[in-house]
């Protein structure tokens, strides 16, 4: 029998990561354990203001071996956790793999849905923050040694589906300022690049509201694909039917020239693929080192 793609259970199921990893809670300890040892043994600079609400903040972690006046190729990380959960301390043990290799790397923050009833949060106002995090990396990452002509974004699960949303903005419509290629590519990790099913997932719905409008602004495979730019999507080979289904719709909505791998790694969940990030030698570490490398 055809599963009813509107059955609330079944959503909640394909959806609900922490209920299909049964040590998720080993995984998230891991990260905070790591990500405080990461700071107070590199040389980093906490809690940058990029923007004025609560939250708008960043980490930057610099990069080893590489002459200021040169430039490192920058990668800006962005967290997941359904837009409702974790934060940008939890994950600085990304950045040691990566400045290692010369590269600096911006770990950044966003408010949390569903906020206050004062200041509500939404995916659509995170989308917005990650525009005003992107504008200022551009902008001032110069002054911390970084090369503002090779922003690569990478990010996970929630944090995939801003990393491609930021792959997309018309960013010459946000100023005159800045270039139409501020993201020169992007890593999508267990992305979630369309937003329809969160309407029909009752664990998620109830806290992020989704609107009918904002799956269509804010879904990135709903949206004009770039005219520059390199997205790549890699997934859990062991995550859910939804999550492979997910991690090949941008192949599928913006073509192999613009999203030439999509790949599933064999052997892993929604929660260890990230760890593999942070290890050289590992294919997704490979993707983005790839991508940051890339000529400008």
């Amino acid at each position: 029998m055809e599963q009813d793609l509107h059955d609330a259970s079944w959503h909640d199921r394909m959806y609900n990561n922490r209920a299909l990893v049964p040590d998720t809670a080993a995984y998230l300890e891991r990260w905070v354990s790591r990500s405080a040892d990461v700071r107070a043994e590199h040389a980093c600079t906490l809690d940058v203001s990029y923007g004025g609400l609560p939250g708008e903040t960043l980490d930057i972690f610099l990069a080893q071996g590489v002459a200021a006046a040169a430039g490192a190729p920058v990668l800006v990380f962005i967290h997941g956790g359904y837009w409702r959960a974790l934060d940008k301390s939890d994950h600085s043990f990304i950045a040691p793999a990566f400045t290692s290799a010369g590269c600096l790397v911006v770990v950044v923050n966003y408010a949390l849905c569903p906020g206050t009833a004062e200041a509500p949060v939404s995916i659509s106002l995170i989308g917005e923050q990650m525009e005003r995090a992107l504008h200022w990396v551009w902008e001032h990452i110069a002054a911390h040694g970084g090369d503002p002509a090779r922003i690569s974004v990478v990010g996970h699960s929630a944090g995939g589906q801003l990393a491609a949303f930021l792959l997309a903005v018309p960013w010459q419509t946000r100023s005159t300022r800045l270039p139409a290629n501020v993201v020169r590519s992007g890593l999508s990790i267990s992305g979630v690049h369309d937003l329809e099913p969160i309407l029909h997932t009752p664990f998620l719905q109830s806290v992020l509201h989704v609107t009918s409008d904002e799956v269509q602004r804010c879904s990135p495979c709903r949206l004009p694909p770039p005219v520059h730019g390199t997205l790549l999507c890699a997934v859990g080979g062991d995550e859910s039917a939804e999550f492979l289904r997910q991690n090949q719709l941008m192949q599928h909505a913006w073509g192999q020239r613009l999203v030439p791998r999509a790949v599933a790694l064999e052997g892993l969940n929604h929660f260890s693929v990230l760890g593999t990030l942070a290890e050289p030698g590992t294919t997704l570490h490979a993707m983005a080192l790839e991508l940051l490398h890339a000529s400008a």
